[in-house]
């Protein structure tokens, strides 16, 4: 595999390492800071990006020009850059998802399965990151809302303070914690009469993501142009 890093700062560096000791060859690197690596770099098997979203208009050029499939982790892009993500997947195969660790891709999987039962219990959902992260709520605490309420009817909370009334009945609280070096932790709550039942996630290392991404890397370029999720690529 000949795979072309798009962003080289600590993910960018843990993917090469574990790339490396598979015996994959990485071609090139380029990042927010040196754009001009993009317009340069030749086709490869896959372009695994986790840049920023300054990156991304001189990223889907290097795609579009060489035809790479692309594996992206890119956080805080807006819904104009996932359209832009699935456009291209019409001419290679994409995929994109805020967390490549298979224990979430499990966790997703169950939630879409079981949270129909407990349609009637209360739900919430915290997720706790080291204190340099920049965006909240996560990525994936959004990935993990959208499993629990697919159809987008839920009320979604960020904070409650003061007198703000009892808890409405459609309504799914999602809270942020940020300190430390926490590599990512999410918990979904599930509040029933009399009891009650929470899945958690907990992420000792970014290794964990780098070690998922790869994986995903290495089905993604068998596959044909489209956009996929990491169950499609997994499961």
């Amino acid at each position: 595999m000949k795979v072309f890093l798009s962003g080289y700062g600590k993910m960018g560096h843990m993917v090469e390492e574990l790339a490396a000791a598979k015996g994959w060859e990485i071609i090139g690197h380029a990042d927010i800071d040196c754009p001009e690596n993009y317009a340069a770099a030749p086709k490869a098997d896959v372009c695994i990006d986790f840049s920023g979203v300054g990156a991304q208009r001189a990223l889907l050029s290097y795609i579009r020009r060489t035809g790479t499939p692309l594996l992206s982790g890119t956080t805080g892009l807006t819904e104009p850059d996932f359209d832009a993500l699935r456009e291209i997947s019409a001419l290679v195969p994409v995929i994109w998802t805020a967390n490549y660790s298979t224990g979430i891709a499990v966790l997703k999987k169950l939630l879409r399965e079981y949270a129909p039962v407990l349609h009637d219990w209360d739900k919430e959902i915290v997720e706790a990151h080291h204190n340099q992260k920049v965006d909240a709520p996560s990525g994936t605490a959004k990935q993990l809302l959208q499993a629990i309420d697919p159809d987008d009817r839920a009320l979604v909370v960020h904070g409650r303070e003061g007198l703000c009334g009892k808890r409405k009945e459609n309504e799914i609280g999602v809270f942020s914690l940020r300190g430390g070096t926490v590599a990512g932790e999410h918990t979904v709550y599930f509040f029933g009469e009399d009891e009650s039942l929470e899945f958690t996630h907990m992420a000792q290392s970014r290794r964990v993501f780098a070690a998922g991404a790869v994986r995903a890397a290495e089905a993604l370029a068998k596959k044909k142009p489209g956009y996929y999720t990491l169950e499609e690529l997994i499961f």
